[in-house]
């Protein structure tokens, strides 16, 4: 169902890209601009860029470019109505639509009906929680026990499942929702003699939120005594819920851990619960998983500090241990603390109270290195060769971190812990590094012989490798990717915004076609002189001209038509296109808008002072030398055209006559347009 457009405009005019993205990832204020690591793409220094004032995002990493629309629909993997309703929701927008039948339901895409589904069953397992008498006498008491308060059940939406057979499955059914549905979202199954039965019975329920507070998932424990029933109960993988990229408790957590700027790390639900009720809110949990890369990288969207909370006992030393050197790969300062042993967080918190425990974490967190030779060294005693051995399993995790200066001045803290000399620390630092490298070098030259021999035994056409595969090999390798420009020569200033590299080869002309739109684009309505907009200056001298760039002409034809209603197009009539309509034109527009750096103001206290593009002297050159330009190179082409017909009319004179006559005349064009350039002219 459509949107009025008069309802777009007022979501689009609520939504702050600021606030939008803040939800998502930690932006830092730089210069008029805010940057963050991009949410996108792995990388580890950030060059995802939000400028407030275009409301516009970019990144010189991987492309991604849009407004918060945009942004939302890339984030969740949603449409374009989808991240509409989205944005009016968090901003108050009153979205007038029929009420959808359960046609109208089954006829929505997948993924939408599955947040759907998982709604409703997060409502249905509340109100069994709160308004059924097995609910409140056995799932209530339960978290009662635990010392869960309302608001804290509210927080979590915390429930409870009926111990019936399909009681979900009923009540689903009776609302219209499909048995297709309900079995891809995980919450039923089916048996092989077809017989279809709630996957959650007789537990209390953990709903699992995503970043933006939609239910994905659940978790779901069991609280009576039977064998034949596992204790903890997860949803499985759906297309919407992937249990390696996502934490428990991130979405109530990530305000506070913006502001505290740390994230404590815990292995169980009640354990985050506990915490966030406790006062302690900057806190998540691994989800029914191991910790995993992808949600380290989900952390670090919103702070670069991590301490891992675990249990005292060996399991927990053990997982602490196996999360240690994932997080010091993604780059994150880590601190470790241990709760006494038999304690974990939920139980120690209870025990002491809140303030108690928070001083327990600021007297007793350890960093990496700390925790580490703290164990070898009590393990070793006065054994050297143990010693030894702890050393090189402390530099082994400092070969982790991707920032040399870091390793660098941790090596020093290591020969300060173990009482050894720096310089044998930084030793065996470069040989485990060598060692890695070494490695990495010989799984590359193997999957290039096992790729060679497939390409030898069934040849095919190779297909040109995407900047993404290239991308992905260069981070495997330990190199940062380059930006999607980095093989164009561009004739751009230094405050010129780059610009997406196509696949193909790009022409000398294509560029300055692309710099016409820059300028036409930022500056379309600004005048050179009284009365002259520079978009009639350019579109006068291009009279008769076609771009030979696709994406170039069809913005130079949006122009013309523009003007020929009297009308000058802005930034602002393209940044703010909806991408339904035509996302490329969206997508050239960012590009050509947004500076990849800025002038800093330090420059101005020393009275260093630089010319700006906007100044009309300036503005008014650029224009002038780009059309000369693109003017030189089209006589160019129309020369390179006519030598060649001249070699194939060799065996004709008249016809060479005539394209020798036309041929000084490009000549002449040439040669004068190269001289107002002020270019070397070869003879």
């Amino acid at each position: 169902m459509r949107i009025p457009e008069e309802t777009v405009e007022r979501i689009r005019q609520s939504a702050d890209i600021i606030e939008v993205i803040n939800d998502f990832v930690s932006l830092k204020k730089r210069g008029s601009n805010y940057i963050a690591c991009c949410p996108f793409h792995n990388e580890k220094t950030p060059s995802f860029n939000v400028n407030p004032v275009r409301q516009i995002y970019k990144c010189f990493g991987c492309g991604k470019a849009g407004d918060a629309v945009k942004f939302i629909m890339d984030i969740e993997n949603i449409g374009y109505g989808d991240a509409l309703r989205y944005l009016a929701k968090k901003y108050g927008v009153e979205i007038e639509e029929q009420e959808q039948t359960p046609e109208e339901l089954l006829r929505q895409n997948e993924r939408e009906s599955l947040h759907i589904v998982l709604n409703f069953a997060k409502t249905y397992f509340q109100e069994n929680l709160q308004n059924t008498d097995e609910g409140k006498s056995i799932g209530l008491s339960y978290f009662r026990e635990r010392g869960f308060t309302n608001p804290t059940i509210d927080a979590f939406d915390l429930g409870y499942s009926l111990d019936l057979w399909d009681g979900l499955l009923q009540e689903a059914t009776r609302r219209g929702h499909s048995r297709d549905l309900l079995e891809k979202a995980g919450l039923i199954l089916t048996k092989e003699n077809n017989k279809v039965f709630d996957r959650f019975r007789g537990r209390v329920m953990f709903p699992i939120h995503n970043v933006s507070g939609r239910v994905i998932a659940f978790g779901a424990r069991i609280l009576k005594a039977d064998k034949t029933q596992p204790k903890y109960l997860n949803s499985p993988e759906t297309p919407v819920y992937h249990k390696s990229q996502v934490l428990y408790g991130i979405f109530q957590a990530k305000q506070a851990i913006r502001q505290e700027d740390v994230c404590f790390l815990t292995e169980g639900y009640t354990d985050v619960i506990s915490l966030h009720q406790a006062g302690i809110k900057n806190v998540v949990a691994s989800s029914g998983t191991s910790l995993t890369t992808e949600q380290i990288r989900l952390i670090a969207r919103f702070t670069p500090n991590v301490t891992i909370l675990y249990d005292g006992d060996a399991a927990g030393i053990k997982a602490a241990l196996r999360g240690l050197d994932m997080v010091l790969e993604e780059g994150l300062n880590l601190k470790l603390l241990l709760l006494p042993d038999g304690e974990d967080p939920d139980s120690y918190v209870h025990k002491v109270g809140a303030d108690t425990f928070k001083e327990h974490i600021q007297k007793n967190s350890q960093d990496f290195i700390d925790f580490k030779a703290k164990r070898w060294l009590t393990e070793a005693g006065d054994d050297p060769m143990k010693r030894a051995e702890g050393i090189s399993d402390v530099c082994a995790s400092i070969t982790r971190i991707p920032d040399h200066l870091k390793r660098q001045t941790l090596s020093q803290r290591v020969a300060q812990v173990f009482h050894v000399s720096e310089q044998s620390v930084i030793s065996e630092i470069n040989r485990l590094l060598r060692q890695q490298q070494d490695q990495k070098k010989k799984e590359f030259d193997r999957n290039d012989r096992q790729q060679q021999r497939q390409q030898t035994t069934a040849p095919q056409a190779p297909d040109a490798a995407s900047l993404e595969d290239i991308n992905a090999l260069l981070n495997g390798l330990g190199i940062d990717a380059p930006p999607p420009d980095w093989e164009a020569d561009t004739p751009h200033a230094v405050t010129s915004p780059a610009a997406p590299r196509p696949a193909t080869t790009r022409t000398s002309l294509s560029y300055q076609e692309e710099e016409c739109i820059r300028l036409l684009i930022n500056y379309g309505a600004r005048e050179l002189e009284p009365g002259i907009t520079l978009c009639q200056y350019m579109l006068d001298e291009l009279h008769e001209i076609d771009f030979q760039t696709s994406p170039y002409n069809l913005i130079l034809t949006l122009f013309r038509e523009a003007y020929s209603r009297g009308d000058i197009l802005t930034s602002a009539d393209f940044l703010n296109r909806p991408p339904e309509d035509d996302d490329a034109i969206q997508q050239q527009a960012i590009h050509l808008t947004t500076p990849r750096y800025e002038i800093s103001d330090g420059w101005e206290k020393h009275e260093i002072f630089v010319p700006s593009e906007e100044e009309i002297s300036i503005l008014a050159d650029a224009a002038y030398r780009n059309i000369l330009r693109i003017k030189k190179m089209l006589a160019e082409q129309r020369m390179a055209s006519l030598q060649q017909q001249l070699h194939e009319a060799v065996n004709s004179p008249d016809d060479s006559d005539r394209l020798m006559l036309e041929f000084m005349q490009m000549k002449r064009v040439e040669m004068q347009i190269s001289q107002l350039l002020g270019t070397v002219i070869s003879g």
